[in-house]
């Protein structure tokens, strides 16, 4: 027979044993049900009605959830940057990886949701910011993992790149990703194409299914891994690709050239099926004319197929700069003249760099 005192110790340890059981379960109430489950039971608690047209879409894929959080290749002194975390399908899961989470969430209900969950989770290296992720400046970060909201699909990513970070895993609406990789020639190659071939390298990761998300959206997504330039060049600087030694060459350009090219990307690309100069020439007033036939000498001067440049009042950029008895040379005007014959959709971005280049005198101060 055992002695009471030993009783009584085992009945208090089994009093804690449930006790403690109790806690955690308490802690972890959604911890058994499926991430789809789990999603819908906290919504529905909290009286939340998600948004579509405020991108409010979540995740409810665990299989999905695992293979983004997978892509990021995280490790334990990463400070990872999430735009729209929501009620923290990925933020939770990351923060378990990292040393950091900086998640920039607008609403404020939802944000809330994310800041109890973490709680209960004892969960202290996320760091919640109720801003417009457009309107601020970011924390210090070196990746970023984000389902995005996807009416801010490209402003948010021009605005990544405006930082050095090591990779980026982004969730885009399918058609917007094809936009991304699209190649030369092809139906999907856009002005968004030309603009991040000199700012970053875009590899397709996956596509994600309407039925891995609540509410459902109409269209498919597809995960991107997006990676700035600068570490791109270093890791592949003289590897014989499209971001090889030459790439580094106009990378040195596009950095002189940023706005200039970025006028010419939106004006040849609202025109993509036409040719270079009828492009332009449609396109005039973003370059910052309102004359067809001004734009259409000034052009044609430029590519040598008038031999002599005719001054006119409306064109004073060029007198003051001194251009007018002269812009390119010969050889540089033949070049012109033949890439202003090609259709935008099969001009490389080295060559819209060219044109930019060649037109950077002609382009009016307004609207640089």
């Amino acid at each position: 027979m055992k002695p009471i005192n030993e009783e009584k110790y085992n009945s208090s340890k089994e009093k804690n044993k449930y006790s403690n059981l109790s806690l955690a379960k308490e802690k972890n109430k959604y911890s058994n049900l499926s991430l789809a489950r789990e999603t819908k039971k906290i919504l529905q608690s909290n009286k939340i009605r998600l948004n579509k047209n405020l991108g409010q879409n979540y995740l409810i894929d665990d299989f999905k959830r695992k293979k983004i959080i997978d892509f990021g290749n995280l490790h334990h002194e990463d400070v990872v940057l999430e735009i729209g975390p929501g009620i923290g399908t990925l933020t939770l899961e990351i923060a378990k990886k990292v040393k950091k989470v900086v998640a920039i969430e607008q609403d404020i209900a939802i944000s809330k949701i994310l800041k109890n969950r973490l709680k209960e989770e004892s969960i202290g290296n996320v760091e919640i910011i109720n801003k417009d992720a457009l309107k601020i400046d970011f924390p210090r970060f070196n990746k970023i993992i984000s389902n995005l909201p996807y009416q801010i699909s490209s402003p948010i990513t021009f605005k990544f790149l405006e930082y050095d970070f090591d990779l980026a895993i982004l969730m885009y609406q399918k058609e917007f990703a094809d936009r991304m990789i699209a190649k030369v020639g092809s139906k999907n190659y856009s002005r968004l194409s030309a603009m991040l071939y000199f700012k970053g390298k875009v590899e397709f990761l996956d596509n994600v299914s309407p039925e891995s998300f609540i509410p459902k959206p109409k269209v498919t997504s597809s995960i991107v891994r997006l990676t700035p330039l600068s570490k791109d060049m270093k890791n592949n600087l003289n590897n014989g690709d499209n971001h090889g030694e030459n790439f580094s060459r106009s990378k040195i350009a596009i950095d002189e050239l940023d706005k200039e090219y970025s006028i010419i990307c939106k004006a040849l690309f609202q025109h993509k099926n036409k040719k270079i100069k009828n492009a332009l020439i449609d396109s005039r007033h973003i370059l910052g004319y309102d004359d067809k036939k001004e734009i259409r000498q000034i052009l044609d001067e430029i590519s040598g197929k008038n031999k002599k440049l005719e001054s006119t009042g409306k064109n004073k950029k060029l007198e003051s700069t001194g251009k007018n008895k002269k812009l390119e040379s010969t050889e540089k005007n033949k070049k012109l003249e033949t890439i202003l014959i090609q259709r935008t959709i099969a001009t490389s971005p080295e060559e819209i760099l060219k044109i930019a280049n060649y037109l950077k005198h002609i382009i009016k101060d307004d609207v640089l």
